[in-house]
């Protein structure tokens, strides 16, 4: 079985690029994570990581690692910063193997094709001095996705499409290039958004004319379950999972609601069906505002605004929205809703309750009464991970990311899957808690509305800026 090393940039006390507040560490390792993912998910391949968590480690630690761990291949991944655009790959300027050049040109090419649909820059294959390509013994190829410091690039960073397409396209140029032998489980599972599950097929015509006038393709599929037939109404099918929540996301932006179904390569022989969603009577009173508000999916606010918004309360709070933000994506859970709950347990970080400040426990994680002050984490980072994997074991029954340290001392006693909505928090991680999860929602959309106003602040400051130039 082949071996290879994938090299997240930076890390710990070096950030690498930075620019309002986002850092190239962070891009680096999430990229990382999923090209080790795909490849872990789809070949037959060892892969190892110099870094799973924020660690610092130097130039000379991360050559000498990969030279004593019988690599076929070292891939280092950064993303760039000095004023340009879009994708460009290194190998060493002096000499090196003709295999060392296929290999950049094959994952090069993978990349730029796999993000053609956003339009990326191909700045071309290139080589330089690089420590990490000079000292290594092994074909080396370093590669440098977008840059920091351009508003446009790191919009498509904080696109959780774009960041998929960059990884998967990493991890396939680098199966292409080595030649990968595939896994013989097959294909990998399909996640399908069904935009309803009926009992009466006109339902579900109606449903499909309904999403066809907010541009939304769909059809009809005939599914039956224990005997009877429901007519589920199918509006995409993707490959990877946080695409397909995407769309739920943008299904109940326009009042249509959607779950996502998850088929392997081998269904079932009963699949497991929702109830019905046939249209409710009239009489049923309305659903309270945020009762369908996902745990699931990507967050919106940046990891500064977080931290704005909590200063204008707490001005000796903690800067930890960046982790929030950061192990949100990384697991797939609302990283700027989860600080708006860590903000309602420690009332903005002043820590008034049974909780102190030096447990690092912003999510009451263990604290059930006088005399139990609950669990403590070492960092900051760890305790806004253990928050974050806590929330995944309410709202997925997925495992744990591969490699992925559990430091929730309390995520093997949740009954998995429990809770896939914030306001399915009510009664179970607060007691009584009857409006937990709305008092959370509460929070988060004072802090949209926190960032909607400086949005509009900075605007009317460039306008102003503007003028002076004319």
């Amino acid at each position: 079985m082949k071996i290879i090393m994938i090299d997240p940039g930076h890390g710990g006390s070096d950030p690498g690029a930075t620019y309002k507040g986002n850092e190239e560490k962070d891009f680096n390792l999430l990229t990382a994570v999923l090209v080790r993912d795909y490849l872990m998910s789809n070949y037959n391949v060892k892969v190892l990581m110099t870094r799973t968590g924020d660690q610092t480690l130097s130039l000379s630690e991360r050559s000498s690692l990969a030279n004593r761990s019988n690599l076929d291949m070292y891939l280092s991944l950064h993303h760039n910063a000095g004023g340009g655009t879009g994708f460009e790959s290194y190998v060493f300027n002096g000499s090196v193997p003709t295999q060392t050049l296929s290999y950049q040109k094959t994952i090069h090419d993978e990349v730029i094709k796999g993000v053609q649909p956003f339009k990326v820059t191909d700045r071309g294959k290139k080589r330089a001095n690089f420590h990490v390509l000079r000292e290594t013994k092994m074909p080396s190829v370093l590669v440098e996705v977008m840059f920091v410091d351009n508003l446009k690039d790191v919009a498509l960073l904080l696109d959780t499409k774009f960041r998929q397409s960059v990884g998967i396209s990493l991890a396939k140029g680098v199966a292409k290039a080595l030649a990968l032998p595939a896994k013989e489980s097959g294909n990998p599972p399909i996640f399908k958004v069904i935009a309803g599950s009926f009992t009466e097929r006109k339902n579900a015509e109606d449903r499909v004319k309904e999403l066809k006038a907010v541009s939304f393709e769909s059809f009809i599929d005939t599914v039956a379950v224990s005997g009877k037939t429901y007519y589920r109404v199918q509006t995409g099918a993707f490959l990877v999972r946080e695409n397909a929540e995407d769309q739920i996301i943008a299904l109940s932006r326009v009042g249509i609601d959607a779950f996502l179904l998850r088929e392997e390569a081998t269904p079932a022989p009963v699949p497991t069906d929702p109830p019905p969603t046939d249209p409710p009577e009239p009489t049923k009173p309305p659903q309270p505002p945020g009762i369908q508000y996902s745990i699931l999916g990507t967050s919106i606010i940046l990891a500064r605004q977080l931290d704005e918004f909590v200063k204008t309360v707490n001005p000796s709070a903690p800067s930890v929205g960046k982790f929030y933000i950061f192990y949100g994506n990384l697991y797939g859970i609302r990283g700027d809703i989860a600080y708006a709950q860590a903000i309602h347990e420690t009332s903005y970080f002043r820590f008034t309750g049974q909780v102190k400040p030096s447990q690092n426990n912003y999510a009451g994680i263990g604290t059930t009464g006088p005399g139990n002050d609950g669990a403590s984490f070492t960092t900051p980072e760890q305790g806004v991970l253990a928050h974050i994997q806590h929330l995944y074991a309410y709202a997925s029954t997925e495992p744990l990311p591969e490699g992925a340290p559990l430091v929730d001392p309390r995520f093997s006693l949740v009954k998995r899957g429990i809770a896939t909505n914030w306001t399915d928090l009510n009664g179970k991680w607060a007691v009584p808690g009857t409006t937990y999860g709305q008092s959370i929602l509460s929070i988060y959309k004072r802090n949209i509305e926190n960032a909607l106003k400086s949005i509009e602040n900075q605007k009317v400051l460039l306008n102003n800026a503007l003028d002076k130039l004319k």
